[in-house]
């Protein structure tokens, strides 16, 4: 875009920002085509709105959003409980590019109860508006079943399709099935049933589906005294064995305290990308209702925006009337008659601690599957929660880790290890002789090291490392700083690894002097416990294999043409150099052969010039 389109979109916005009113309302942004590309709600529009357009206020990706606006357009509403509807509303029917999405691929199962003169009751996943009044959607298969096979015991209700008007039974049109043999159904379509009596049942099914099953024993109770009384003792019994079918289920499904009654508990979860949500809905004692949402975020989107859309929609979804509700903080709910709990202890904080196991859960089991199909996502997001942890300002892609091993500074050696992303990269490993330092200097070998190993990545444009670990404090930090920054001009982040009295990584020191504690079983941990050992013993190895072979160095080293196994194969059979000496040139040959017996002969026999 030239400048002078640009300036002349940006008067035009800000012409429609300073005449917005300060009302309640929904705002609308849409892109060169007109298609309407973000929504949002206000309390105050005019405020809101020209936040969007402060620049010191701007994050990355607002300052995205802006650039792409070329008009607004604005509804004003009566209240900001209206705008918080309206929002959700447009949202589901536009699915703006910049709004959160709401990640939902999945039609969950209802309970219907069919708005006939005779209603019939069936499980479905399609919403039909008019048809009948739904219940659900059930996220567990197994506890909607269980629910319609306890109404099945308890209620013979039709499964026809027949339309059973008031006129249709007058005419007599019907005749009763097998359903009415078997005692399924009371046979409505002859009038074996009255239209009341039916409408009982109807309503006391009503009732277990609502979640209010503690009125409804209260009920059956009362019938079965009044059954009882009058001595009709076949038809309490009956009552009795309903009454119990619900006990049994109620017994099942109660989990907290039955004088808690109708109320909504929501937690959240979030990290850069996603929110989840969870939603749970009590009513006498039971959990009649869970749910866990997704939301994709677009925008810097904070948790208290996304808790009060997750309200919004699921209370919609679900059709909750509970006037109160349970958060795990105070947000600003607009919803006129609702009352906020955020609890700290009791029964309210155990079903808000509830909701927060499932949501983790979900979570958990959500990064799983996507990190089953992306196993780089995997990589990425861990490389990112292990940059967050170490305070680094880029992606720990390459991690090098340096270590020196030695004995009274004798076969003095050091060792670098190679990391990439997250990884082990053992074709990228690397050991050194210390040439330059005589005696115990761990410092000066690091230092040694250090030098060679990245002159040689410069002069050979090799990759240099994202991050680089030292196998100990400041000390060795130091002598690294010392050779990357002051004389290689290189800014690469040092940090280094501590261990404890245990001899186990208990701490990372980063350049500045901080000191980030690492807690067992995280990640950061695991990584850097791995780094560290594998580079000791990358380190601890090459100098055993040094020291060994400078134990078994002998004259035969130093003979040209004769190799590790001939030498090998020589001293297993005469013990010693002294004994090969000793040895006639046929005795020798025996083992390795004449031609090499030969050169044995004449160098061990050869007088020193």
């Amino acid at each position: 875009m030239k400048k002078e389109e640009r300036d002349k979109r940006e008067n035009y916005l800000n012409g429609i920002v300073s005449n917005l009113p300060d009302l309640p309302g929904c705002y609308q942004y849409l892109d060169e085509n007109g298609v309407i590309i973000y929504v949002g709600k206000a309390k105050n529009l005019k405020r809101r709105v020209s936040s969007y357009f402060n620049k010191e206020q701007q994050t990355l990706k607002t300052r995205l959003l802006v650039a792409k606006i070329a008009d607004i357009r604005y509804i004003v509403v009566n209240s900001e409980a209206d705008a918080l509807l309206l929002e959700n509303n447009l949202i589901k029917q536009h699915q703006p590019r910049y709004n959160v999405l709401l990640k939902d691929d999945k039609t969950y199962p209802s309970i219907c109860i069919t708005n006939e003169h005779f209603p019939k009751l069936f499980k479905t996943r399609k919403i039909e508006k008019g048809k009948g009044r739904y219940f659900g959607p059930y996220t567990n298969a197994g506890a909607l079943h269980a629910l319609l096979e306890l109404i099945k015991k308890l209620y013979p209700i039709r499964s026809c399709n027949l339309k059973l008007t008031p006129e249709n039974i007058a005419q007599g049109k019907f005749r009763p099935c097998l359903e009415y043999q078997i005692k399924n159904c009371p046979a409505p379509c002859v009038g074996k049933i009255s239209y009341d009596e039916y409408q009982k049942m109807i309503a006391e099914v009503t009732s277990i589906l609502k979640g209010d099953i503690k009125i409804l024993q209260e009920k059956l109770l009362a019938e079965m005294a009044e059954k009882a009384s009058l001595l009709n003792f076949e038809a309490a019994q009956e009552i009795k064995q309903r009454y119990q079918l619900i006990e049994n289920f109620r017994t099942r499904s109660e989990v907290v305290s039955a004088s808690m009654t109708d109320l909504d508990v929501f937690s959240i979860e979030s990290d850069e990308k996603n929110a989840f949500i969870n939603f749970l809905h009590i009513n006498n004692g039971c959990i009649t209702q869970a749910f866990t949402i997704e939301y994709k975020k677009k925008l810097d989107e904070s948790d208290e925006e996304l808790i009060s859309m997750g309200i919004v929609e699921m209370r919609e979804r679900f059709g909750s009337s509970a006037r109160e509700i349970i958060l795990p903080f105070h947000i600003e709910m607009p919803i006129e008659g609702i009352t906020i709990t955020v609890p700290q202890k009791g029964e309210k904080a155990r079903l808000l601690a509830l909701s927060r196991l499932n949501v983790k859960q979900y979570k958990a089991d959500r990064l799983k599957q996507d990190d089953k199909l992306n196993p780089e996502q995997k990589t990425t997001r861990l490389m990112k929660e292990v940059q967050e942890a170490l305070k680094l300002e880029k992606m720990p892609l390459v991690i090098e880790c340096f270590d020196n091993s030695n004995i009274q500074g004798n076969d003095a050696v050091a060792a670098c290890v190679v990391f990439r992303k997250l990884k082990p990269s053992k074709k990228e490993y690397r050991k050194y002789n210390i040439k330059s330092v005589i005696g115990p200097d761990d410092y000066a070998s690091m230092h040694e090291i250090v030098e060679r190993r990245y002159r040689r990545l410069i002069e050979e444009g090799g990759e240099l490392p994202s991050v680089i670990l030292a196998d100990g404090g400041k000390g060795q930090m130091e002598a690294i700083r010392s050779i990357t920054q002051d004389i290689l001009g290189l800014e690469i982040p040092i940090l280094g690894l501590v261990k404890n009295s245990k001899h186990r990584t208990s701490e990372v020191i980063t350049a500045n002097g901080d000191v980030i504690g690492l807690k067992q079983g995280t990640l950061l941990f695991r990584l850097l416990s791995q780094i560290q050992d594998e580079v000791h013993r990358f380190a601890i190895t090459f100098h055993r294999d040094k020291r060994s072979k400078r134990q078994t160095a002998s004259e035969l080293d130093s003979i040209k043409g004769i190799g590790e196994k001939s030498k090998e194969a020589l001293l297993q059979h005469f013990k010693s150099v002294k004994r090969i000496k000793q040895a006639s040139e046929e005795e020798i040959a025996a083992v390795i052969g004449k031609p090499k017996a030969g050169i044995i002969a004449k160098a061990l026999t050869k007088e020193p010039e």
